[in-house]
């Protein structure tokens, strides 16, 4: 933001502090009414023809916005992406730890990659893995919608759940 001398434009138009219009002025005139009513001239719309500036407390108007920007980080949510890795010939009880570990990062609110890695021969049976896939996805339905069906990738297939929304 530029501000009082920052300010390179010969002509400015001018807005007074409590929002109306003081029509086109040069630089040192409207530097003299900022410096009249104890306050800054900021540019605003350095762009315009001609560039528009605003009388206003600089140092109050950063705050507010710095205020504005912490409220807005405050509110962001992270998502992460926590990964899951099966196999294609997985026993029942392995399954379900793998299923109660992917439940657990979509109740927090991540993203889930279910992978599975095909050794050796057992790339010449991609469906089993699909398979796999499929039912880590219907275990998960209540929580989560599949954002990737499952896909290979090189010798390992992967498939992408997100939380659902419930907003």
């Amino acid at each position: 933001m530029m501000v009082n001398d920052g300010i390179r434009a010969r002509e400015l138009r001018l807005i007074g502090s409590d929002g109306e219009q003081l029509g086109v002025k040069t630089k040192s005139e409207a530097l003299q009414i900022a410096e009249a009513a104890n306050l800054d001239l900021v540019l605003v719309a350095p762009t315009a023809k001609p560039p528009v500036a605003r009388v206003m407390d600089y140092g109050k108007f950063r705050f507010e916005q710095q205020k504005k920007e912490r409220e807005a980080r405050k509110n962001q949510k992270i998502i992460n992406v926590k990964e899951v890795r099966l196999s294609p010939t997985i026993d029942v009880n392995d399954f379900n730890t793998k299923l109660r570990n992917a439940r657990k990062f979509l109740e927090k609110g991540d993203k889930v990659k279910a992978s599975i890695r095909f050794k050796g021969r057992a790339i010449t049976h991609k469906e089993i893995g699909h398979k796999v896939l499929t039912r880590l996805a219907d275990e998960t339905e209540d929580l989560a919608t599949v954002e990737s069906k499952p896909k290979m990738d090189g010798r390992s297939m992967f498939m992408l759940l997100a939380p659902k929304n419930d907003k």
